[in-house]
């Protein structure tokens, strides 16, 4: 087989949050690839670096009271930690703020200036009068101009895929302080890719060498439309001070928006990984190179890597990358991840809950498929499929048979005849075990039909196990030798297993080197015609005493880890030493009987939907679930509250207020909340402490 070179990477996560087990699924997705293609003997390295450039960090690292600089430096921290906490090897972790990611941005920039790709035009920008700034794309919030999608960002629709300006939007709001955002004009550099060089390059290149999934081609075929018809817009690829990132070279106040110097991370993080490992860079993205480039992302981000990267990169003199891995969504028990069910669960809470990273490692493998779909986390399945597969069919094939071999034969498999016999009755029973199906899995990514055939020889090694029966063939002591072929077949067949599943569970199969005194496992290539009993262990092989390998998942584990991710209450501490004056509190109003207050029904209500309403300038519409029944209220909270955020929590309603006929729909009831009395202060919805439920009534 001969030997590649190629250079992998994985979307660049945003130094602005932390890492959830959503994100994990393309970390270990590529990880579990690039491990398969290192033991078939490939060159192969894994890059990836922090996105660190962008407002939304400048305003963190503001309100944190610390400079950018040392925001991305601790959030690099946390990164690397998660991802190493899930065996996640990069040969290169790296940060887009970087000497190398500048001095390419720059080149590039440069190159396709020279090329006039590069124009300069006044735009009308977003600008949020509340908090005085120009709003990032992501910092805007409206409906799809393209489906009409509500709740979507500035830049991207996640309902439809399409890609548009944050003004296309349509009845745009802040998602800083949910003022309705005013236009102002200023100065903004544009890549020009509706210009048909880069079109007509496009077309080519999404339709040629398999570049992109065949879904994922379709929806590029898409963007850009037939020849002659141009779909493709300019890219605004600029942004004004204050802003934390690199300014553009000869002009002042004016910077690289995020989305230009990101995916040029990929060349930065390289680039710094050659400087100290001794490895060409230009062989690797020169515009002949010979090398693989491989970009594993989500399906959220296909039109800027699909489209702005590989028209970026050709006409400045750069190569394409060979193929681009789209991956869908996760989900959690079929919808979207919730902080309110604990199913939004972050790397760092799902290790410090002692969970194994390999049981999660082995069921996103189960479910991926190298397409676009999305997969889901169902933890009742999760417990169930890793129990039932990692360690009731895989790691007991070890258990049932290990201890015979060191108490009875000190330690060593069969040799001479006994190996010869043992030999045949694993070409006997195991000649159909299709290695090579598994290979071709592997490689393009179909890691589901990979564990599919690998459990499925999991269970035939069982079947035989208990067929031979060795625990009932032990209690004859005639029978020494066929005992030990027994248990010496179930080893050897355990060591082809893990050689199957090292990609998805290389901790594990660390642990099962040492026990069976393997210095590192290899991939058990299977040639035409080859049987299997020739990539086995060698004749009188000796193996450590067994140590258990893996535990199952216990559900108080599962239990504990949801309780740590769900949103905490967010009832409003009374402070005793308030700043409000007296003269700021409202005065005590009349008093009532037991009798007036026992009229008022006052219920648990949950949130489960909450709308921006079209022409209303403080109203939020809200779905609310009492537990017999919804009921829909306008609130007039909207300057207090993201809608999106609000979804999913908690809060107290008045249920039998006579229902109230508004221009813009019945409102049925009326949520609780506090403000001062003038409104300046804010205002704060009750929110009852955890544990309550929909339906209960507040006495």
């Amino acid at each position: 087989m001969s030997s590649r070179k190629l250079l992998v990477t994985s979307a660049l996560p945003y130094a602005n949050g932390s890492i959830h087990l959503g994100h994990l699924v393309e970390y270990i997705q590529t990880d579990i690839w690039v491990r398969f293609q290192k033991m078939q003997g490939h060159t192969v390295y894994y890059v990836c670096a922090d996105d660190t450039h962008g407002t939304p960090i400048m305003l963190r690292a503001e309100k944190e009271g610390l400079t950018p600089e040392a925001l991305i430096a601790r959030v690099h921290g946390e990164h690397f930690s998660d991802f190493t906490g899930f065996n996640i090897r990069f040969d290169q972790y790296y940060s887009t703020h970087s000497a190398e990611t500048r001095h390419y941005s720059e080149d590039i920039y440069q190159k396709l200036k020279a090329a006039g790709l590069i124009s300069v035009r006044a735009i009308e920008q977003l600008y949020d009068p509340v908090k005085q700034m120009f709003l990032p794309d992501r910092f805007v919030k409206g409906e799809c101009p393209k489906c009409g999608a509500k709740d979507q960002y500035g830049d991207s629709c996640e309902a439809c895929g399409a890609a548009y300006t944050p003004t296309e939007l349509k009845n745009p709001y802040s998602a800083v302080s949910g003022a309705t955002p005013i236009k102002k004009a200023s100065e903004h550099f544009f890549f020009r890719l509706s210009d048909e060089r880069c079109a007509d390059f496009l077309r080519r290149w999404t339709r040629e060498a398999n570049h992109l999934q065949a879904e994922a081609a379709n929806k590029i075929y898409e963007w850009l439309g037939q020849a002659g018809e141009n779909k493709l817009s300019d890219w605004d690829i600029s942004r004004d001070a204050p802003y934390f990132g690199f300014e553009i070279p000869g002009e002042t106040a004016k910077y690289f928006y995020v989305w230009l110097d990101a995916p040029i991370g990929y060349m930065g993080s390289f680039k710094h990984f050659c400087a100290n490992h001794d490895v060409d860079f230009d062989e690797y993205w020169k515009k002949d190179s010979t090398t693989e480039l491989y970009h594993f992302i989500g399906k959220d981000i296909l039109y800027f890597h699909a489209l702005f990267w590989p028209a970026m990169l050709e006409n400045s003199g750069y190569r394409t990358p060979t193929q681009i891995f789209a991956h869908g969504f996760l989900t959690g028990h079929g919808e979207k991840m919730s902080k309110s069910r604990g199913t939004f669960i972050t790397a760092a809470s799902y290790l410090q809950q002692q969970l194994n990273p390999e049981w999660l490692r082995y069921y996103y493998a189960a479910k991926l498929n190298g397409t676009l779909e999305d997969i889901d986390l169902n933890l009742e399945d999760f417990v169930a499929r890793v129990n039932s597969d990692v360690v009731g069919k895989f790691v007991n094939i070890a258990s049932r048979c290990a201890g015979f071999i060191t108490k009875r034969f000190e330690g060593r498999l069969v040799a001479g005849e006994d190996y010869r016999l043992l030999q045949q009755t694993i070409d006997q029973h195991f000649a159909a075990w299709q290695a090579g199906v598994i290979e071709q899995a592997y490689e393009a990514r179909d890691f589901s039909t990979a564990v599919r055939h690998i459990m499925k020889r999991a269970d035939e090694v069982n079947e035989l196990i208990h067929e031979l029966a060795p625990w009932d063939i032990a209690k004859d002591a005639t029978k020494t030798n066929e005992l030990h072929r027994a248990c010496s077949l179930g080893i050897q067949m355990f060591y082809l297993l893990s050689s199957y599943l090292k990609p998805i569970l290389p901790a594990t199969v660390e642990k099962i080197e040492q026990f069976l005194n393997c210095s590192s496992l290899k991939w058990p290539t299977q040639s035409s015609g080859q049987f299997l009993s020739s990539l086995l262990l060698p004749a009188g092989h000796l193996i450590n005493p067994y140590q258990h390998l893996m535990t199952r998942i216990e559900p108080k584990q599962i239990e504990a880890m949801i309780a740590a991710n769900k949103a905490p209450s967010d009832t409003q501490a009374t402070d005793v030493q308030s700043k409000n004056q007296p003269s700021d509190i409202v005065p005590i109003a009349e008093t009532i009987s037991i009798e007036d207050f026992s009229k008022i029904d006052l219920r648990i209500a949950r949130i489960v939907d909450a709308q921006h309403v079209e022409g209303a300038e403080k109203l939020l519409k809200l779905t609310l679930d009492i537990g017999i029944e919804q009921r829909t209220v306008f609130a007039g909270i909207k300057s207090a509250y993201d809608p999106e955020k609000l979804k999913g929590r908690l809060t107290v309603m008045v249920a039998n207020l006579a229902p109230r006929k508004m221009k813009f729909g019945l409102s049925e009831g009326m949520v609780l909340a506090a403000s001062d009395p003038n409104g300046t202060g804010g205002l704060f919805i009750l929110s009852p402490d955890e544990g309550a439920k929909p339906g209960m009534r507040v006495k």
